[in-house]
């Protein structure tokens, strides 16, 4: 159990310093399956297992949360009406987003249609405003570039 805890005592060091939520949920996930995985095990090697299985599950279920905001975003490139604001709320985390794309383009270089916008959102009570271009892949997905 001494490794587990120190196993968990880690990546609890580790959370707050994950950039993404998908890293956040693995950390926390690997810190509960090390200490279900000692628990059951009793040794280094279930501990390990449960660390990779439990941060593998916590990535996916982070990422997740993430999707939402990823999908709102497409669906804003691909159908917003230019220079009038698109906003939404992530009901899982509670960060607030406001879009307002420009009119759509041809990229010289690549050929792709392209599109800027200006994004603003308030994450974890921190207001934050960038301007972002996505162009359509080939599969005529929206890529931020």
């Amino acid at each position: 159990m001494k490794y587990a805890s120190l196993f968990a005592l880690l990546f609890l060091l580790i959370l707050p310093s994950c950039a993404t939520r998908g890293q956040t949920g693995a950390a926390g996930g690997a810190a509960a399956g090390a200490l279900i995985g000692q628990a059951i095990g009793h040794n280094t090697g279930a501990t390990l297992i449960g660390a990779a299985v439990g941060g593998m599950l916590g990535y996916i279920v982070g990422n997740e949360m993430d999707k939402y905001d990823r999908e709102q975003l497409n669906h804003t490139y691909e159908r917003g009406m230019s220079n009038q604001r698109s906003a939404w709320v992530n009901p899982d985390t509670g960060s607030q987003y406001s879009v307002t794309p420009q009119p759509a383009y041809q990229d010289p270089g690549t050929q792709r249609v392209c599109r800027r916008a200006e994004i603003e959102a308030i994450i974890d009570g921190r207001h934050q405003r960038t301007f972002s271009t996505a162009c359509r892949d080939q599969h005529g997905s929206w890529q931020l570039q």
